[in-house]
């Protein structure tokens, strides 16, 4: 069977870095390995790979300016081109980039089945254009991969057939709990930075929602400086760009703000277990925290992992003052974070095993094909 997998943010490095693994395991499966470019920085891309002792890419396209409809777009064409040369049996996607979107319509114009891994979330915001990627990529796939049961219900509910989707767990539990102990052994960056246990908070800040507007952005960033407290925060380029055009790089020279450039891996893990609370608008981030153990806030009015919430590991504060510090009294008080619940409901960490051995076992049953209603007659 040959896979070509589609990658492009920083996150799906992570999350796919155990399927190739597993795939590269397996005698009776090929696998190409196509980056659209979507990240570039060195930070962002090259260092994860080396990192999480995965191959570089087979492909790289390279693709990383313009607006939504143009990485889209240019992403389209080229993947189009890649997918008719290699001709492969099915098109792994993962969580809902222009990477995802782009990868899904070429493959499914061409017939091609797409296997999509974190289908059935849902933040129910059309703003978030992760969310009408996740959405369309989901009803264009023929393997959904769910990582709750949650997740289920929602593609039940809108009539995805139940044996089109297989529940696995999260992928990036699986990444978290192989590379643990590497990040203690190997990361050095709580004493580049002279950090101790727990006498910090760790901040990420990317999402368009947040950074592509002031009145939204200003107010999160005074917010956070008026918590008096040590935040340690590795800047998105996307995010730099933004404060600066809004001549608000003011608001990142108090003393109580540690910048870095993006880090790789297993020094961000290392920051985040160590932190005393994550504060982040990343999707993922909510999960690792989780499966860290430590209280996250998150920065958006919504979450597709509602999980996270329904056992208080995180609480949704969006860009309100009031709930940012409400929330991290909460979790600054141990009587309250002892009794938080962190059974993990995202998997065991043998996510991957389970995903790439269904996707061979539906292949040799001569499952992995298109679905006959998206056929031309």
């Amino acid at each position: 069977m040959k896979i070509l997998i589609i990658s492009g943010a920083r996150p799906q490095f992570i999350k796919l870095a155990p399927i190739i693994k597993q795939i590269l395991k397996e005698d009776d499966m090929k696998l190409i390995h196509l980056h659209t470019g979507q990240h570039f920085d060195e930070n962002m891309s090259k260092i994860f790979f080396s990192e999480l002792n995965i191959p570089p890419p087979d492909i790289n396209l390279n693709i990383n300016r313009g607006s939504h409809a143009e990485l889209v777009g240019k992403m389209l064409i080229d993947i189009e081109k890649v997918l008719s040369k290699e001709k492969p049996d099915a098109v792994f996607v993962a969580g809902d980039t222009n990477s995802t979107i782009a990868g899904g319509i070429a493959a499914i114009k061409l017939l091609i089945p797409v296997i999509h891994l974190e289908s059935g979330l849902r933040s129910f915001d059309y703003r978030m254009p992760e969310e009408i990627n996740r959405r369309l990529t989901d009803h264009l796939s023929t393997l959904l991969i769910t990582t709750s049961s949650t997740a289920t219900r929602t593609l039940l509910s809108e009539g995805i057939k139940k044996d089109w989707i297989f529940q696995t767990g999260d992928t990036m539990v699986d990444v978290v709990l192989n590379n643990l102990e590497r990040a203690k052994n190997e990361s050095k960056i709580l004493q580049t930075l002279n950090l101790t246990n727990q006498a910090y908070f760790l901040l990420t800040l990317h999402r368009q929602e947040n950074v592509d507007d002031k009145e939204r952005l200003e107010p999160i960033l005074k917010t956070l400086i008026d918590l008096n407290h040590k935040i340690v925060y590795p800047i998105h380029p996307r995010t730099r760009n933004r404060i600066k055009e809004f001549k608000l790089d003011y608001l990142l020279k108090n003393e109580n703000i540690i910048l870095t450039e993006p880090l790789g891996y297993l020094d961000f893990i290392q920051l985040q277990e160590n932190a005393s609370i994550i504060l982040t608008d990343s999707g993922g981030i909510q999960k690792e925290a989780l499966t860290l153990k430590v209280p996250c806030l998150t920065l958006r009015d919504n979450t597709e992992w509602v999980e996270t919430l329904e056992q208080g590991t995180n609480i949704l504060v969006g860009a309100d003052r009031e709930k940012i510090f409400d929330a991290v009294s909460v979790f600054t008080d141990k009587q309250k974070v002892d009794k938080i619940d962190w059974t993990n409901p995202y998997g065991d960490g043998k996510s991957s095993e389970r995903i790439v051995k269904e996707v061979l076992k539906r292949f040799k049953e001569g499952k992995m094909v298109v679905p006959t209603h998206f056929m031309v007659k």
